[in-house]
């Protein structure tokens, strides 16, 4: 049998209260915020990835979307 937990000595949050929390997640970058996407990508490429993420101490996917601006860049300016 589950218990359930009881809340009622937690107050309510005033509209103050509501109005100052901040959303839980990663923060935007730049004017705006990431898209999340679903790609497909070979497992040895996506495992090389990240290798070099992990060797630079950075996460994966922004390894994989400073790689993507770099290259942009670069067609941009060619």
């Amino acid at each position: 049998m589950r218990r359930r937990i009881d809340f009622s000595d937690i107050p309510e949050a005033s509209p103050a209260q509501i109005q100052a929390m901040r959303r839980v997640g990663r923060p935007p970058f730049g004017a705006a915020a990431r898209r999340l996407i679903a790609i497909r990508i070979d497992p040895q490429v996506l495992d090389a990835v990240r290798r070099e993420a992990k060797r630079r101490g950075l996460g994966y996917q922004s390894l994989i979307n400073n790689l993507l601006a770099e290259h942009v860049a670069r067609a941009r300016s060619a």
